[in-house]
């Protein structure tokens, strides 16, 4: 089918959609939506003439001018029945156990015509952030909801009204939209409550609260159980390298992201330095935050990497580097190195540069402190596997590939490199061709697109794919890390590693090229780096789609 994603932004769930799409052979374009411009969004669907239009996200009205005229179907983050702009807010905070995505029809009132499809799905029974909610169980729903909108356009079927679908989870009619002001925290409240109103506005519009006289939002929220005797609530009661304790009415809570809230929010960055801890004393963080976590099973050591939203800021790669060498000394033959369930990685922090007051000198440390951690994996005595957990891109993509064995989960989505004006590091001009070769590594980075873990599985870029379900790739990817540990399949690992550490000049020579490139574009600025990462930081709207992803 000749089909359009009409949207609001080219976001995770779009490019997800938009990859599966390609790779099941359809002819598919995106047209980003102006808000308020019905008459050139009108000439520019009527130019394309699509079969279908689907709009994975879309943050305002079809005009009756295109779905008056096309089949037009709207993958609304809600239960049959919801409606509303602020539809996981409302389920976050009101603690349902169940939600769901629907599919329906385009008509004049937001979310009210007739439903294609919808899948429910359990919520975690601690919250998640928003961002994480959207990207994770919201999308594996919206996809089966996408490919049932399909099977029924092909086979000529139609949509229903809600009301003649069997209720599984109750949707709750039209909600308000939930501005900043509705999150406002109380720090009277227990802290699992605090940390649930948190993760509800995570990544926007953010929780505003008071701290010593100061508003500021608060992110990625976690609770402990201790609390804090002869502490007001509110008061900050300790700190853990980025992350922050505050005292409750019951409890602690922990938050690892902070941005002051004057007459705009300032720029989201970690905790420690955003909130004042001056005094305040070490305290050991709950595990949600940590930044790495090791276990050893037998002869595999495991090591779970985390950063909020991906982004890893200079300090942090100093310490995940850390991290790997220690994990390297140990007595075990293989390393697996994983995200969360909820991201892998993006590779540099492109916020903490906006916000440094020498932004080209702090990218500059971050990309050589990030080169360290690829490094550590590149030159690694034991054998390595590297497991695209979630969502990764550019230098989270490329420190991947830097292992000797990289896996992915199904469904997960890997943008190479993105638009942004540099070249590129993280030894990327050697870990992506030595899987794929020069030609298919050339036509990757010069197009700078997603791709999907199935179509890098096809294409050599990682050596196998895992099941969609967390738990279920979990235990996929432990199975498939024991298996390594026989000599069968020991040694020829090791054999094909060698074959390609040989193939290979000394790492340090794809380092020189690359950060010789990177100079450039941090310093002398030569492809927009400066504008193109301000306008990727404050989410600035584009003014058009661009060229590679319209029809």
């Amino acid at each position: 089918m000749r089909i359009l994603l009409l949207v609001s932004a080219f976001n995770g769930l779009t490019q997800r959609v938009w990859c599966d799409l390609k790779e099941n052979g359809h002819d598919v374009g995106v047209l980003l939506a102006p808000v308020h411009d019905e008459a050139s969004m009108t000439e520019a669907v009527d130019e394309i003439a699509p079969e279908l239009i689907l709009c994975p996200f879309l943050k305002h009205r079809v005009p009756e001018s295109i779905w008056g005229r096309y089949p037009t179907v709207v993958i609304h983050p809600g239960a049959v029945g919801d409606r509303g702009p602020s539809s996981l807010d409302h389920a976050t905070l009101d603690g349902r156990d169940r939600w769901g995505v629907t599919a329906l029809s385009a008509v004049e009132e937001m979310d009210a015509g007739p439903v294609w499809a919808t899948k429910t799905f359990a919520m975690p029974e601690v919250p998640i952030a928003k961002s994480a909610l959207y990207n994770g169980p919201v999308a594996d729903a919206a996809m089966d909801c996408v490919a049932e909108v399909l099977r029924m356009v092909a086979a000529g079927e139609r949509p229903k009204p809600a009301e003649e679908w069997p209720v599984e989870v109750a949707g709750t009619g039209e909600l308000p939209l939930l501005r900043r002001k509705a999150f406002e925290i109380d720090w009277s409240a227990p802290a699992t409550e605090i940390a649930r109103r948190i993760a509800a506005a995570d990544g926007a519009p953010g929780a505003p609260a008071t701290i010593d006289g100061m508003t500021y939002c608060l992110f990625d929220a976690a609770t402990t159980t201790e609390d804090n005797p002869g502490a007001t609530p509110g008061t900050v009661v300790g700190v853990d390298t980025d992350a922050v304790a505050i005292a409750t009415g019951e409890g602690t809570l922990w938050v690892g992201y902070a941005a002051t809230l004057a007459a705009k929010r300032g720029p989201k960055l970690p905790a420690a330095w955003v909130l004042e801890t001056e005094h305040a004393p070490y305290r050991a963080m709950p595990e949600a935050l940590a930044e790495s976590t090791y276990e050893r099973e037998g002869d595999i050591g495991y090591l779970t990497i985390r950063s909020y939203s991906g982004a890893m800021h200079t300090q942090q790669c100093h310490r995940l580097t850390d991290a790997v060498r220690k994990a390297l000394v140990e007595d075990t033959a293989i390393l697996v190195v994983r995200g969360t369930e909820h991201a892998f990685s993006n590779g540099i922090h492109l916020g903490v540069i906006e916000a440094a007051p020498d932004p080209a000198a702090e990218a500059w440390d971050n990309i050589r402190a990030i080169d360290e951690l690829c490094l550590a994996l590149a030159e690694a005595e034991q054998l390595t596997i590297a497991a695209f957990t979630a969502n990764a891109g550019a230098g989270g993509v490329m420190a991947g590939l830097c292992a000797d064995i990289t896996v992915a989960r199904e469904g997960v989505v890997l943008n190479p490199y993105y638009d942004m004006g540099i070249f590129g590091s993280e030894l990327h001009t050697w870990g992506l061709p030595s899987r794929v070769g020069n030609e298919k590594a050339d036509e990757l980075l010069g197009a700078k697109l997603p791709i999907s873990a199935a179509e890098a599985a096809r294409i050599g870029m990682i050596s196998d794919l895992g099941p969609r379900e967390a738990a279920a790739f979990d235990g996929w990817l432990r199975a498939l890390a024991k298996s390594y540990v026989e000599p069968e399949a020991y040694v020829p690992a090791l054999a094909a590693r060698e074959s390609r550490r040989a193939c290979a000049m000394p790492m340090s020579y794809y380092q020189s090229i690359e950060l010789a490139e990177m100079a450039r574009d941090i310093f002398d600025d030569r492809y927009g780096f400066a504008a193109k990462r301000k306008a990727f930081i404050t989410k600035a709207a584009p003014t058009e789609t661009p060229a590679k992803i319209r029809f």
